[in-house]
């Protein structure tokens, strides 16, 4: 037993003289104090009295001094020398209330690719091409509760809804606009304005529009292809929501971006319409102020590396998202330029797309063959063929 003690004090010490070097403290004593487990003057004079009456009925008094308690997460993510244990993202989170996500390096737009010389080429070269091509910016102030989306007299490539939902008004604060419900969302006649090949990315929020949202693509002949979330950072504003969602159980920082399809696109064969696998379905980046309903913008940016068509729809936009290459419509605009006969001459028909490249075909990720599709003339096992050097 005492041999199995004075083993635990050794390593116990160790770890001291290496926690000190770590924070960079001439000793242990300091150290103490640089991680607030030091005695108060009321500790020790308890200690001291506990110490007299273990010894006044003979017990031996058992030093704790080498263990270390552990009240918060003062000491999380310090290295893999750190004499926390654990690197417990959720008790920081319930300590401290900085979320997870914000631990996440490289994040952001113009960082991300720096280790990866090649898809920063491509981002680069896309970014580019959607530039030159990009129509001038559209939009038009409407009551979109009355207005005919048909009268727009055109088909989109791409439309991107968002709703003010009455769900942003209980959890964001968000005030002094009208609310929609998701019947009135569903009564849009988005499908309409859809070309026959086309995508549609809407903003459902991070409760009943998950079904919701899903019920709102079918009805305008969309398939659901794809759920883009966004994972809300707090780092300028750490801590706790204010305004929990009455139906929800858990702290909720993230919203969803349902994607729908319509038509038939391939991976394989439409890449005249189409880039795939070149964004994830992922946007990491900070919450807005309470009250605001702004969404992310790299969410254009996936739209735009993805699909290469060049009519997009913007449905409940404001003066903040208008954009080349877009007509924006929405209540909260407050002027208008759009003209539909100037908007269609932008367009003919072989200027539908951003076209591409050679450098970009490239570069950019192709999908990988169908299985059971591969050289069906080999000889060998999984179509290699065998013996040495060239067929004849």
């Amino acid at each position: 037993m005492a041999e199995m003690l004075k083993e635990l004090r050794e390593k116990s010490r160790k770890r001291k003289m290496l926690l000190a070097q770590t924070f960079g403290v001439s000793g242990i004593d300091e150290l103490r104090s640089v991680l607030g487990t030091g005695e108060t003057s009321h500790e020790k004079s308890t200690s001291k009295e506990n110490a007299g009456e273990n010894e006044k009925y003979g017990y031996k008094n058992k030093d704790y001094t080498d263990e270390l308690i552990y009240k918060d997460s003062s000491l999380f993510l310090k290295g893999t020398q750190s004499s926390n244990p654990h690197n417990d993202y959720c008790q920081h989170f319930v300590d401290t209330g900085q979320r997870p996500q914000n631990f996440i390096r490289d994040v952001g737009l113009a960082d991300r690719f720096e280790e990866y010389p090649k898809l920063r080429e491509l981002i680069k070269l896309k970014d580019e091409l959607i530039q030159e091509t990009a129509t001038p910016p559209m939009y038009l102030k409407c009551d979109l509760m009355t207005y005919d989306l048909k009268t727009i007299n055109s088909k989109f490539d791409v439309i991107l809804v968002e709703p003010p939902l009455e769900e942003y008004q209980r959890t964001m604060g968000a005030t002094n606009m009208q609310f929609w419900s998701w019947d009135q969302v569903m009564n849009l006649d988005v499908g309409e304005v859809a070309a026959q090949r086309s995508f549609v990315f809407l903003w459902c929020g991070s409760s009943e529009g998950l079904d919701m949202g899903r019920v709102c693509l079918r009805k305008w002949g969309f398939r659901r292809c794809e759920d883009i979330s966004w994972i809300r950072t707090n780092i300028k504003n750490p801590g706790h929501s204010k305004t929990l969602d009455p139906k929800a159980v858990f702290q909720r920082t993230k919203e969803h971006c349902l994607m729908g399809i319509k038509g038939t696109v391939r991976r394989s064969t439409d890449g005249d319409f189409i880039h795939a696998n070149v964004d994830i379905d992922l946007i990491i980046s900070e919450e807005n102020e309470y009250g605001s309903l702004e969404k992310p913008v790299e969410i254009f940016h996936i739209i735009e590396h993805f699909c290469l068509g060049r009519r997009r729809l913007h449905i409940f936009g404001r003066d903040s998202t208008i954009r080349p290459g877009w007509l924006t419509i929405g209540p909260e605009l407050t002027n208008s330029n759009f003209n539909s006969d100037l908007y269609l001459s932008y367009f003919t028909p072989t200027s539908l797309t951003t076209s591409c490249t050679d450098r970009i075909e490239a570069l950019r990720p192709k999908s990988p063959p169908a299985k059971g599709k591969g050289n069906s003339g080999g000889r060998g096992r999984n179509n290699f063929p065998r013996g040495r050097g060239r067929s004849r």
